[in-house]
């Protein structure tokens, strides 16, 4: 895959509406017993946003992330994509209709190589007889595509796609985790924690690299603790709170420790000062709308 076929395979579909979420949740309910971990949860993600999770330990985050990526089944509720609902059974079913997410464990190869890493499952073989006989890979191809969807994320500093994973820095793994999600045709990118453990130069590499992804209109969802970094990238932010959705709000209309407030229950979407917490007859949740479109020529600053 060329860097302008990964370009064009994520790039947001000609004709959709910058209004109409890619993915959605609606109601989803999921309990560990007699522990509710999900109380009915609604979620919309539009085309070329960043929506960040925020929330304590014990607030849903991870729940809602394993619903929305198949690793868990919710116990009712609907999950939608492109307006039609979906059911997934295992993580690699809603890898399958493009919703790929990069833990914070990465899951990378440390033994393979840069290139090995990107197509780790999806192996180019050498054209001719020597792939479909003798099923050889196409290296040579794979580390040149490989180079490509690097340098089309704004990565230059990884140069030797014959380089060990292993050997690399905790940002460069990242990197290669992200170009790996975002380079397969995918319509949604989830990245939990990506920053965490790195340090101030390599997740400014990353949060740039967020952007990168978000101005070629592939959405991102964003779980983070950092709240620096959530309201540095983050088109708009899904508060959880014990379970359930305590509002949406945008890095605009809220401050940092109103959403900390917001967060911790020390007060409610509707009773921050913020522009778009006022409930009123037209926003009765009190929650921040579909993102404004993608400007043409990337995220406005």
């Amino acid at each position: 895959m060329t860097a302008t076929t990964a370009q064009s395979a994520t790039s947001s579909t000609p004709g959709r509406d910058s209004r109409t979420p890619v993915l959605s949740a609606r109601g989803l309910v999921k309990s560990f017993g007699r522990v509710i971990g999900l109380d009915g949860v609604d979620l919309d993600l539009y085309p070329g946003e960043v929506l960040a999770i925020i929330g304590d330990n014990g607030a849903g985050k991870s729940t809602l992330i394993k619903c929305l990526t198949g690793a868990l089944a919710p116990d009712s509720g609907q999950i939608l994509l492109d307006g039609r609902p979906v059911q997934f059974k295992r993580p690699q079913d809603a890898r399958d209709v493009g919703i790929e997410t990069v833990y914070q464990s990465l899951a990378v190869a440390p033994a393979l190589d840069i290139a090995g890493n990107l197509f780790l499952g999806r192996e180019r073989r050498r054209p001719g007889l020597l792939g479909s006989v003798f099923r050889m890979l196409d290296h040579k191809g794979m580390r040149r595509s490989a180079a490509e969807a690097l340098t089309s994320l704004g990565i230059g500093t990884l140069q030797n796609m014959s380089q060990a994973v292993e050997t690399l820095s905790g940002g460069q793994r990242q990197a290669v985790a992200v170009a790996r999600a975002a380079a397969f045709g995918s319509k949604v990118i989830v990245l939990d924690e990506p920053t965490a453990a790195l340090g101030v130069k390599e997740s400014n590499q990353v949060l740039r690299m967020i952007e990168e992804v978000r101005s070629r209109g592939l959405p991102v969802i964003l779980i983070s603790h950092n709240m620096p970094h959530v309201f540095e990238v983050a088109d708009r932010i899904h508060i959880q709170r014990l379970g359930r959705g305590a509002g949406v709000i945008t890095p605009r209309s809220h401050t940092m420790p109103e959403a900390v407030a917001i967060m911790t229950g020390a007060t409610t979407l509707a009773e921050t000062p913020g522009s778009v917490g006022a409930r009123t007859e037209q926003n009765p949740s009190g929650d921040a709308g579909p993102p404004t479109p993608p400007h043409p020529e990337g995220h406005p600053s």
